[in-house]
């Protein structure tokens, strides 16, 4: 973005249009590119009186500036001294102090007396010169990024003046190719939205720093940036309302008046998703039998769309749990969003920020609720996916027949749930007439019986333990303590089946 007293709009006919360059302005983009590569080297004030006699000579002042803003936050300065400053003016202070500095004799005495309590031969002109040299316009410029030309300077300025402009936007709506990866980014900035169906398509509609009550600089910087990724699609359109010093005004931008650069200016303000990164995070380094789904379906609500932060599925069939984290958001936009709750059917788990006080009125439609406070503990979220995991086993074990009969001679409780489309706890309450359970595991009573005969008091652990597999049974352990067996150790040498 560009401060915004580079903003360059026109205003007539009651809109809004940025000023954007073009290509007869890529020689005064090169000219001061130029004025940079020329003073490499030297210092930012003298740089900056260069800048200054280049506004002069152009047409528009604004447009030098706003150029040489975005090169100069790309550009590499360096503090360049003999000496720490902070330390040379400490130790000239000190010195000036002990000498009584009250002429310009007495003056360089101190400087003199000051250089001589460094090491080496610091003069105390130097010293002076070190003094005051991390002021900003004495930094020295060291690198200009080879990645400016004209051209791509030329475009980075006018995505930034773009930006600039919808800083002060209280609603923008957006069509374009992409409307998931439009989304997605939304989301990750952290923006407030609806996606809103119209005859042309989805349409995103956001809501403006100007109307957010609060950390409205940081809210305006993320609501500017999500135009890159509206302008890096095929077919785009933007609409904006502006608060134009208390005056409403209309904005339009298509992809005919904006390209975005090669690459993004190292200095953009990066976004941090928090809430939602965190919680992402920390739940995906759980081992349980749900699976998280970022960036999930657009959901039916009424009139509108609705894009749920993420979704559960459960690995034991075709369950889905949608998951809506409601943090930083107006009282308005709190309004819309239980509206859209109040109108979608499907299964929704909603973590509120404590502070909106909305929990019981989500709870009363029908949604689960987990209130979270500067963030969303991931215990609360799985203690609700338990509840609901309840229910979804009471549904599957109410499919199942009282008694199934499996053609297997043995096995596993997983396998079997597996082929019905259902979790191990589903099935726990079934029975099996065919089949004795050990352990996890259902075993026909004649294998018992055959395993039983090929096992001896005596045999070696991996013995005994390929006699039961054998038989095509897997937990070893489980059939030696069914059939009165246990494993003796004896030191190093390995385990001795021994009658319990």
């Amino acid at each position: 973005m560009l401060t915004k007293d580079l903003l360059r709009v026109s205003r007539a006919g009651g809109g809004y249009h940025p000023q954007f360059a073009t290509g007869d302005d890529e020689a005064l983009a090169g000219r001061v590119l130029g004025v940079f590569q020329g003073h490499v080297g030297e210092e930012r004030g003298a740089l900056r009186d260069a800048l200054r006699d280049l506004e002069g000579e152009a047409e528009d002042f604004k447009l030098v500036r706003g150029f040489a803003h975005l090169v100069e936050r790309d550009a590499r300065f360096e503090v360049q001294s003999p000496v720490d400053p902070e330390r040379a003016r400490r130790t000239a202070f000190d010195a000036a102090e002990d000498v009584g500095v009250v002429c310009e004799d007495k003056r360089e005495t101190a400087l003199a007396e000051a250089a001589g309590r460094f090491p080496g031969d610091l003069s105390p002109d130097d010293l002076a010169d070190a003094l005051y040299a991390d002021r900003e316009t004495r930094e020295v410029l060291v690198e200009v990024p080879d990645r400016w030309t004209p051209a791509s300077l030329v475009a980075q300025y006018n995505l930034s003046l773009a930006q600039t402009a919808l800083f002060d936007a209280t609603e923008v709506r957006v069509r374009c190719s992409d409307p998931r990866r439009l989304v997605s980014a939304v989301k990750r900035l952290g923006l407030l939205y609806e996606v809103v169906p119209t005859d042309e398509g989805r349409e995103v509609v956001l809501t403006g720093p100007d109307a957010v009550f609060r950390h409205t600089r940081r809210y305006g910087t993320r609501f500017a940036r999500v135009l890159r990724t509206v302008a890096e699609t095929a077919d785009w359109r933007v609409e904006a309302t502006v608060d134009d010093r208390s005056t409403e005004r209309h904005l339009v931008l298509t992809d005919d008046d904006l390209a975005v650069p090669d690459a993004d200016p190292v200095a953009e303000v990066s976004f941090d998703s928090g809430v939602e990164r965190e919680f992402a995070q920390r739940f995906q380094s759980l081992d349980l039998d749900w699976t998280l789904v970022r960036e999930p379906d657009v959901l039916a609500a009424g009139e509108r769309l609705m894009v749920p932060d993420f979704a559960f599925e459960y690995v034991h069939g075709d369950a889905r749990v949608y998951f809506e984290i409601m943090g930083f958001w107006t009282p308005e936009y709190v309004a819309k969003k239980l509206d859209q709750l109040d109108q979608t059917d499907e299964t929704l788990l909603v973590a509120v920020d404590q502070s909106l006080g909305v929990g019981e009125e989500i709870a009363a439609r029908d949604h689960r609720v987990v209130e979270y406070s500067g963030s969303v503990r991931v215990k609360d979220v799985v203690d609700a996916l338990r509840d609901l995991e309840a229910d979804l086993v009471a549904e599957q074990a109410s499919t199942l027949p009282a008694e199934l009969a499996p053609d297997d001679d043995a096995v596993t409780l997983a396998d079997l749930a597996a082929r019905h489309g259902v979790s191990e706890d589903a099935i726990e309450d079934v029975g099996f007439p065919d089949h004795e359970r050990v352990g996890r595991t259902l075993v026909r009573p004649d294998v018992l019986d055959a395993i039983d005969a090929d096992l001896a008091a005596g045999l070696s652990k991996d013995d005994a333990e390929a006699v039961v597999a054998d038989h095509g049974v897997d937990d070893a352990s489980a059939v030696f303590s069914r059939l009165g067996y246990r494993v003796e150790w004896e030191g190093l040498s390995g385990g001795t089946l021994r009658e319990q």
